[in-house]
């Protein structure tokens, strides 16, 4: 990349340039978000430029104060851009900040202060309940034999279940075999989760027609060449499916995690309840994930003051 580009006097250039380096032999960014990272600075930097009426050099960047910081981000968000392109902007400046500090090239204390704004939380939608059950019951139609009724027995379990994809494909047959499945989640934390009859005879039917030994310890989903069955399988089963039940492209395995949240809570399971099956440590999460409608808080308001 032409250092030019940065808008920055020669040395403080060179020093964005051994940054970006930097990106890639050390952080391993991608291509793409080290392209990002660069047109943060660079736009930072036009920012500096046009306001002192020269490129900024080290010394500049060195004396820069909190509000300078924060006059840049407020032009940015005058112009329209998203909060997660600001708090992107900003993460790009601390990198870029403290790269020139932990190497001796100048210290500015005032980018310390920075505050990532706040970003919606993501809310993944959920299918309706007939469209979910179809997902695993259309699955088995793609692969004959026993990956047709693997598809389907994974699918199973993430709807019926409620697993992440992860959780899914980290169960043994020990793990299963118990009543009810002990599940590792995140953070190696385990919880125990009900398994309906229908999702043990899907998984019934995948182990009974498996070439390969399904030790007890082990994987219980294998790929083709028999080793652990690898996500990226699990997503582009969900995009055929996708095409083929003519669900919007948030239909995704996690999409089937979050349709079972939701289907409980709408049919009156309790949120402690679902907190639980689910693995979150605080009942906010539950709250925001499951979408709590008008609706049915209203139908549970009206349960209790029957007369209100």
């Amino acid at each position: 990349m032409d250092l030019a580009q940065f808008h920055l006097a020669p040395d403080a250039a060179g020093i964005a340039g051994k940054w970006l380096q930097s990106l890639a032999s050390e952080r391993r960014l991608a291509v793409k978000s080290r392209e990002a990272y660069a047109r943060d600075l660079m736009q930072f930097a036009a920012f500096l430029a046009e306001h002192q009426d020269r490129p900024a050099d080290k010394a500049d960047l060195a004396a820069l104060a909190l509000g300078d910081f924060r006059a840049f981000l407020a032009r940015r968000k005058g112009e329209g851009i998203a909060s997660r392109s600001v708090a992107r902007q900003v993460s790009a400046l601390r990198s870029f900040f403290r790269f020139a500090e932990r190497n001796g090239h100048f210290v500015n204390r005032a980018y310390g202060a920075l505050r990532t704004p706040k970003l919606p939380h993501a809310i993944p939608r959920p299918l309706a309940e007939d469209a979910a059950r179809n997902t695993a019951d259309l699955s088995a139609a793609f692969e004959p034999g026993w990956v047709g009724l693997r598809d389907r027995a994974v699918l199973t379990l993430l709807y019926a279940c409620g697993l992440r994809i992860s959780e899914c494909l980290g169960l043994t047959p020990d793990a299963l075999a118990a009543s009810p499945m002990r599940v590792r989640g995140k953070g190696g934390k385990d919880r125990l989760v009900p398994v309906l009859e229908s999702a043990r005879a899907a998984v019934a039917a995948y182990e009974a027609a498996c070439p390969f030994d399904l030790a007890h310890d082990q994987p219980l989903f294998r790929g083709e060449k028999g080793g652990p069955l690898s996500p990226r399988i699990v997503q582009l089963l969900m995009e055929k499916l996708r095409g083929a039940l003519s669900l919007p492209d948030t239909a995704t395995p996690h999409a089937l995690r979050h349709s079972f949240a939701s289907h409980l809570l709408g049919n009156g399971a309790d949120l402690r309840v679902i907190q639980e099956l689910m693995g979150h440590a605080s009942l906010s999460t539950t709250q925001v994930y499951t979408e709590v409608n008008r609706a049915h808080v209203l139908q549970q308001y009206r349960k209790a003051f029957p007369g209100a």
